[in-house]
């Protein structure tokens, strides 16, 4: 069977090639290219292709608009709080579940559950509890306590960026914890029972045990949690359409054709390629830290 695949390499995987070329590839590198002209989404302003560059001047502009930038600093804001709560709900939560045996499997169904549905969906979900449940029947003025941080918390924009933190780990932790979970189990019995008899008591054992074991799962996590929390839109659509202040990187490309007129497509595609650097430069810089730290066993 191995000899088979080495002599039908070349056309078992032409197919999978085409498609990337085709689907990724091509669209990637025209949209590199259409950002560095006036392109208007039927038409080039100003003629063909070539009559139609602009330089740099779309990723200058960029950089000049206020809500380019506005929504940039949202986003990282928002990055740096999700990526922290997600890691920590996800964490505790596969300890619990490590440590739980009867029902085991139920616990973790539940818990990926939410990471099936789409982003809309949630968005909705979680609009109709923070403006009725928490607004109106637990926390407001009439509420079964009064909180008035936790009320109205999609009209406000700092309160946005924790009610959008809470939602995206509502749907991601599920996913994350299967993650920890494996490199929970993967971590060898002997060591935490070793140090158990040498005295070390739970703290000890999950600071010098358990965590440097996990750091290959940690990479993965962080990996993920950061770059889908940079490419957030769905979620952010539904649950404030960017209304006060609260739009972010993703909407802000997609709404860009909409506030200039005629449409900007080639200021948005200069905004999109920025997008792209900026997500493959953090999570590089970040995979290249944590995967260091890895702990060969």
């Amino acid at each position: 069977m191995e000899k088979y695949y080495k002599r039908r390499f070349a056309p078992l995987a032409l197919p999978a090639v085409i498609l990337f070329v085709m689907v990724i590839l091509l669209p990637f590198v025209i949209g590199i290219v259409y950002s560095f002209t006036s392109w208007r989404g039927t038409y080039f302003a100003g003629g063909t292709l070539f009559e139609s560059f602009v330089g740099f001047e779309n990723y200058i502009k960029a950089f000049k608009t206020k809500k380019f930038m506005d929504a940039l600093v949202y986003t990282v804001k928002f990055t740096l709080i999700a990526v922290v709560i997600i890691n920590l709900v996800s964490l505790c939560m596969s300890l619990l579940a490590t440590y739980i045996h009867k029902g085991a499997s139920a616990y973790r169904t539940i818990y990926f559950l939410p990471n099936l549905l789409g982003g809309l969906a949630l968005g909705y979900i979680w609009q109709f509890i923070f403006q009725i449940v928490f607004s109106k029947l637990l926390f407001g003025p009439e509420g079964v306590i009064s909180i008035p941080a936790l009320t109205n918390m999609t009209q406000d924009n700092t309160k946005a960026l924790f009610a959008l933190a809470i939602l995206f780990t509502w749907q991601q932790a599920g996913y994350m914890i299967l993650i920890y979970i494996n490199g929970l189990n993967n971590i060898p019995k002997d060591l935490t029972e070793a140090a158990s008899i040498d005295g070390a008591n739970v703290f000890q054992r999950f600071f010098n045990i358990t965590v440097p074991m996990l750091m290959p799962s940690f990479t993965i996590v962080f990996f993920l949690t950061l770059s889908r929390c940079f490419m957030l839109l769905d979620q952010n659509i539904a649950l404030t359409d960017g209304d006060f202040g609260t739009r972010m990187l993703a909407m802000q490309i997609l709404r860009t054709t909409r506030d200039s007129s005629p449409p900007n497509y080639g200021l948005a595609q200069a905004q999109a390629v920025i997008f792209f650097v900026l997500i493959a430069a953090v999570t590089i810089v970040q995979v290249s830290i944590t995967s260091k730290k890895e702990v060969e066993l």
